[in-house]
């Protein structure tokens, strides 16, 4: 199957030159959702995780799927100030400005190994401040799977040390 069939390409989305990819009429097809889901727990059931990581809120959308799937846990990362515990934060730069994300400080226990899940790899700031909170906690991070890869970004140039999955590329 080609996902790249169900992905919508969006021009001069959210700003004129960028040509945005739209997961969610992938998602508005049940079988094509499910195989695409299942085609990325296929590749995390190989990394011998013990629970997944999704940043907000796309990360959501791929990760709470596979975890189910695998019967494991979920851990969302989210914007600081959304999670109600203590949390361990991290800010990461953006195109314009900075970011950054947390996580419950117990969310992750030392030495479990981690899968983080997104809909996207782009310039990879959001994966590497998820793995940077993931590592801070002493969490090991056994893969990265996203639905899509922005080759042309070259988001993997920091991520050479992960097994990393991608559903579809785009050049």
């Amino acid at each position: 199957m080609d996902f790249k069939d169900y992905i919508t390409v969006v021009e001069n989305y959210p700003k004129e030159g960028i040509r945005f990819k739209d997961i969610t009429t992938l998602m508005q097809n049940g079988k094509v959702y499910k195989k695409a889901i299942n085609d990325m727990t296929a590749f995390a059931s190989n990394q011998n995780i013990d629970v997944v990581v999704g940043p907000e809120a796309r990360g959501f959308v791929v990760g709470c799927p596979i975890a189910y799937s695998l019967g494991k846990g979920f851990v969302p990362v989210r914007k600081k100030g959304k999670l109600p515990r203590e949390t361990v934060d991290v800010e990461y730069g953006l195109e314009y400005g900075k970011d950054s994300l947390s996580i419950h400080k117990d969310a992750i226990l030392p030495g479990q190994n981690v899968l983080i899940t997104d809909d996207l790899l782009a310039t990879g700031g959001t994966v590497n401040a998820t793995v940077k909170l993931v590592e801070d906690l002493g969490g090991k991070v056994a893969g990265l799977a996203f639905m899509i890869e922005l080759k042309y970004l070259n988001g993997r140039k920091n991520l050479d040390q992960y097994n990393i999955y991608s559903l579809v590329e785009f050049d």
